[in-house]
């Protein structure tokens, strides 16, 4: 696991900021594309990271490692270039004329491997995004959010056996790509990843949502979508550390043992817990106690919430079913970073499983740097980072490093330039809009394109 903070096994992220870009100068023979943002890494981040590269150096190369970490990073953040043209944004070392090829950019990656772009983004989570987490409180509470989704690949046979491929409607037959799963923990109120497990499509959002539970704080609250209900998981966050909760929605046959009534529509609840859960995990009770609170928008079905917010008086049942709504912030967020950092390109561009969670890495860390610009820009002028645009703060954010890499400009004018397009950068108020879930682009009626047949063996001379 990511040595940063005690959460994730290490002493914390430490206040010293020297600046990576100092450091690189010395390296890189032109401006380094993408310096703005390396100033919000310290030196000891990048150290840390460096250290669990898959091959430690044994001499220069033209493509040192910490190139290598800033490169898979632009990736995300340049996602209309070629990996080569992003290199040239790099640039390298003041070595003589060389010309690095695609073949010497996919060893460098493999020797990087996927554990130092791993421990940068903990760097991240645990002081962006916890932190954010906690300046912005609900009734004393850090808000998160988990949910899952899904990323294509490159149609390799590497990949399809690692991740998976999904399956389709029978005229169609399988998917035209490989997928991977991926969960999320989020700061819902800026939008900062606090944590990611992925793998295989195979792999179900529960099983994977194991990985980040013990990164949940004490005094925090996680928004959790339905799939992911397991009461074994609900009586764990209770009863360990302190003040942490859930709150989820409840599924339709969910049987419910009035215990004593809070409130209109408010009850605390007995749930029992099912034998073979119970089975599995001697040590949990028989039943556990819940709050359901029931409630109906004007033209929706009736829902209820289950929640360890059982003090009714502390957290009020219509504060608590708004703030429900709130767990929506993580598709947005899951649009932000397909829709607009990707550019809706069909997969990552990785052909190797390795390499592919490298870059899965870099584009989660990439999205961070970028939500962390929008934070500092939103503080300075008393907006909620919310109300920046995501996609608007992306453009600024790669015309800035593409100017950088040019020698135009500065990139320490990063914050600056956000604040002269201030207007173009805020968004208007949110209105409060709901719709019913529907599919608006429809699957293709065609059959999957089985590829180019095999070509046939010449007849032999003899």
């Amino acid at each position: 696991m990511c040595p940063w903070g005690p959460g994730r096994g290490g002493a914390g992220g430490g206040t010293h900021t020297m600046r990576l870009a100092a450091e690189l100068e010395s390296t890189l023979s032109q401006p380094f594309a993408v310096a703005s943002l390396a100033e919000d890494v310290p030196d000891r981040a990048m150290s840390e990271a460096l250290k669990m590269a898959k091959e430690q150096p044994v001499r220069r190369r033209a493509l040192p490692a910490e190139v290598v970490i800033w490169l898979v990073i632009a990736m995300a953040l340049m996602r209309e270039r070629c990996i080569r043209a992003v290199l040239s944004h790099l640039k390298l070392p003041a070595a003589g004329p060389r010309t690095v090829t695609s073949s010497a950019i996919v060893q460098a990656r493999n020797r990087l491997g996927e554990q130092p772009m791993a421990a940068l983004f903990g760097y991240t989570a645990d002081e962006w995004a916890l932190s954010s987490a906690e300046a912005d409180r609900w009734h004393g509470l850090a808000l998160f959010g988990t949910d899952g989704t899904c990323l294509r690949v490159a149609d390799t046979p590497a990949n399809e056996e690692a991740f998976g491929r999904p399956g389709s409607s029978k005229n169609r037959g399988p998917s035209g790509y490989p997928q991977l799963r991926l969960v999320g923990l989020m700061a819902l109120r800026s939008h900062l990843l606090y944590g990611a497990a992925f793998g295989s499509f195979k792999t179900g959002e529960c099983t994977l949502a194991k990985e980040l539970w013990y990164l949940l704080p004490d005094q925090s609250l996680v928004i959790i979508d339905r799939g992911f209900i397991d009461y074994g998981l609900f009586h764990d966050i209770m009863t360990s550390g302190s003040e942490r909760h859930f709150l989820c929605r409840a599924k339709k046959n969910l049987k419910l043992e009035t215990v004593r009534r809070l409130g209109p529509s408010d009850e605390l609840v007995r749930v029992t817990l099912p034998r073979a859960l119970r089975k599995s995990r001697p040590e949990l009770p028989e039943s556990i106690q819940l709050r359901a609170i029931r409630y109906q928008v004007k033209g929706f079905q009736p829902q209820t919430l289950l929640t360890s917010l059982i003090d009714a008086d502390a957290f009020p049942a219509e504060e608590v079913v708004v703030l429900y709504h709130e767990r929506w912030e993580l598709e947005v967020a899951y649009d932000e970073v397909k829709t607009h950092t990707l550019e809706r390109e069909e997969a990552l561009r990785s052909r190797a499983p390795e390499r592919v969670r490298q870059e899965l890495w870099g584009l989660l860390i990439a999205y961070n740097l970028v939500r962390r610009q929008i934070e500092r820009f939103a503080q300075n002028n008393n907006i909620h980072p919310l109300r920046v645009s995501f996609r608007a703060a992306l453009l600024v954010v790669r015309n800035t490093c593409v100017c950088a890499a040019q020698g135009v400009g500065s990139t320490r004018a990063l914050l600056d330039s956000m604040n002269e397009q201030m207007k173009l950068l805020v968004l208007p108020e949110r209105r409060d809009r709901r719709y019913r879930r529907c599919v608006k682009v429809k699957m293709s009626a065609y059959p999957r394109n089985a590829g180019k047949p095999p070509a046939k063996s010449s007849p032999s001379p003899n």
